[in-house]
């Protein structure tokens, strides 16, 4: 069971709190575990990542660990401590502005 923090626009979407819950089998990428959200929450589809490329939408960002995650390649396995539930998966919605 790995914990994800999603950002309020995507917390209003899926009528859930700051943190949820997913079962993630082995291995436990981050394309995994977006999946495993997507599954669990199917109107979150298309807004974490595009529907057919399935790449992070621009104002979208993945940190764990207090490392970004998002030009990583999302194959690679998520940090031990997200993947026990120690840590937290954050997916943050960016900040632009002038």
């Amino acid at each position: 069971m790995i914990r994800v923090i999603l950002p309020q626009h995507l917390r209003t979407l899926a009528h859930v709190g700051s943190e949820v819950q997913i079962e993630v089998e082995s291995p436990v990428t981050l394309c995994s575990a977006l999946d495993a959200i997507e599954v669990r929450y199917p109107m979150l589809r298309g807004t974490i990542r595009d529907h057919v490329t399935k790449e992070r939408r621009p104002f979208l960002r993945f940190f764990a660990c207090e490392e970004d995650l998002s030009h990583e390649s999302p194959d690679a396995p998520l940090p031990d401590a997200v993947t026990s539930g120690k840590e937290p998966l954050l997916i943050i919605g960016a900040i632009a502005g002038g």
